[in-house]
């Protein structure tokens, strides 16, 4: 579904990717671990156009995408979930929903408000709040459920379970495995080892923006305790 090669990336003069390789097969749930200023987040926003790349190649089912705009990538079903959320403060949680409607894709689930509501029960009891009278758990939930509003084949997701109470990262838990139930393709940035094993297929180990290590989270797990 998604495959990244050689991939480079720098803000200005500071270079932050280094030929960086991934693979996302469809249906699964893959992870990028590693600490702060690694290059997570960059290699999400490089995937999804925010960042130019230097070098390098990006397929997106099949096609290739690291020369596109963002809105063009967008319109291909690829989703994205930034860390710092972007809802609109002043739109209702229904009115957030309308703006990340698309149109159904062939072969991808179909996401309506009601059910939205079904998978994030919190935004049901609130269809009517103002976004910036949220937490910010809510707003994390908010936000995905945006993005699936856009009938995405694949979603980004950045550091899901960053800064979010213990009951709140075990509702995002269950989404993700929720998500790859209906055969969705996801790729997230992680700190969190505990919650990564809970829902990843695969992980990649990212170290001063090289992959370190790859593997299953079992076959990982001690690398990334080192890095």
């Amino acid at each position: 579904m998604l495959e990244v090669s050689r991939l480079n990336a720098a803000y200005g003069r500071a270079h932050v990717l280094f030929d960086l390789q991934l693979q996302v097969r469809a249906g699964e749930v893959s992870v990028l671990l590693g600490r702060n200023g690694a290059g997570k987040s960059t290699t999400l926003k490089a995937i999804m156009g925010l960042l130019r790349p230097q070098a390098g190649e990006i397929l997106f089912d099949g096609r290739r995408i690291d020369r596109l705009q963002p809105y063009q990538i967008a319109r291909l079903g690829l989703g994205y979930v930034p860390e710092d959320r972007r809802i609109f403060t002043d739109l209702t949680v229904t009115q957030n929903l309308e703006v990340g409607r698309q149109s159904p894709r062939e072969g991808v689930p179909r996401w309506t408000p009601g059910r939205l509501f079904e998978l994030f029960p919190n935004l049901g009891r609130m269809q009517d709040r103002l976004g910036g009278r949220m937490s910010g758990g809510e707003q994390q939930m908010l936000t995905i459920a945006r993005t699936l509003m856009g009938n995405p084949r694949a979603i980004l997701l950045d550091e899901p379970s960053e800064g979010l109470a213990p009951v709140i990262v075990e509702q995002m838990v269950r989404t993700i495995r929720e998500l790859k139930t209906e055969g969705l393709t996801v790729l997230l940035c992680e700190q969190n080892l505990h919650f990564a094993r809970q829902v990843a297929d695969r992980a990649y180990v990212i170290e001063k923006g090289h992959v370190r290590r790859s593997g299953t989270l079992e076959e990982i797990q001690e690398e990334y305790q080192q890095v």
